[in-house]
């Protein structure tokens, strides 16, 4: 998940304020609670929710944001993921309804050709390729061979020279129904994935990948680069990029300017700005409520440029 349009300077300014032009509900609620809470569930002290049961402490029941998604979400978890660190639970409490987390190797048989895996594969295909004729009448994509790749990436974490071939005069398709039903997350660091990715249930789906995004987590994780998104930003990346294909963009909003290089901006504005009420105007925004909420609270006590998860590469 590179971002390879985007240059130190540019990045200097996302970083200013990186949630600019997004609709997240304010986060007063959270800073008024004192102290931790036992669980409603298991009863476990907790903050915020329950990073294991994944509903919020008695007294936010009732007061956080609930975010409805056009498609289901399964995050497969790592064993060895730290619960308490993990963004995969922001997701679980915010859209109870159509979000899933399983502990590999846990998980469930994928059996429908509706469900697409966000992996980085040899393989793998952007979300806009889901749109596509040929995608939807047969499930197959014209995959290119990835050729002269920089010294140093490899083919299964970059995909860059698929991504910047991207047709820039690419027309949002007009189709009526969504064209999966499910998406697949693995929450777990880099090397920890391709583990997961290993077993026959999961290396079996069909791969997609984002448009490149800088992520603004600050979990530091040793010889990675910011375009390693969280699990919860690639899930708002992806929902985002899902939105926009099926129901195209609200010239009105202005959050995507943190979610995509100035090429691709410049492509939404001029091919997928739409009328309807359906169009993207923050719908998903909500998901990163906690982690603006943390984003910032972490930032009260560290500076931005003394923090590791920050001076990684951005190429």
């Amino acid at each position: 998940m590179s971002n390879s349009g985007c240059n130190e300077t540019t990045q200097q300014l996302i970083d200013e304020n990186p949630f600019q032009g997004m609709l997240i509900d304010g986060d007063n609620v959270l800073e008024r609670l004192e102290g931790r809470y036992p669980c409603p569930k298991c009863g476990k002290s907790r903050k915020y929710f329950c990073y294991t049961c994944y509903v919020p402490v008695s007294e936010l029941e009732g007061k956080l944001p609930t975010v409805r998604l056009p498609l289901k979400i399964d995050i497969i978890k790592h064993k060895h993921e730290i619960d308490g660190k993990s963004t995969a639970s922001h997701a679980a409490v915010l859209a109870p309804n159509d979000v899933r987390v399983f502990t590999y190797p846990d998980i469930p048989n994928y059996k429908s050709s509706n469900v697409v895996l966000i992996f980085p594969s040899y393989e793998a295909v952007g979300v806009d390729c889901l749109f596509d004729e040929d995608y939807k009448n047969d499930n197959k994509i014209n995959k290119e061979v990835l050729e002269n790749l920089p010294k140093g990436f490899n083919r299964t974490t970059l995909l860059t020279k698929k991504l910047l071939k991207s047709n820039s005069n690419y027309q949002r398709k007009d189709i009526s129904s969504l064209p999966i039903d499910r998406a697949v997350f693995i929450d777990s660091t880099w090397n920890q994935s391709k583990g997961i990715y290993k077993d026959e249930r999961i290396n079996s789906l069909p791969c997609v990948v984002l448009q490149n995004r800088i992520s603004q987590f600050w979990r530091h994780q040793r010889g990675s680069p910011r375009w390693y998104l969280s699990t919860i930003e690639a899930i708002h990346q992806f929902l985002l990029e899902i939105h926009l294909n099926m129901w195209g963009l609200n010239v009105e909003y202005e959050g995507l300017n943190k979610c995509f290089t100035n090429e691709k901006l410049i492509q939404l504005k001029k091919n997928f700005v739409e009328t309807s009420a359906n169009s993207y105007c923050g719908q998903y925004d909500n998901l990163l409520f906690f982690f603006k909420h943390m984003y910032y609270l972490i930032h009260a006590y560290y500076d931005h440029e003394m923090l590791y998860a920050y001076k990684r590469r951005l190429l």
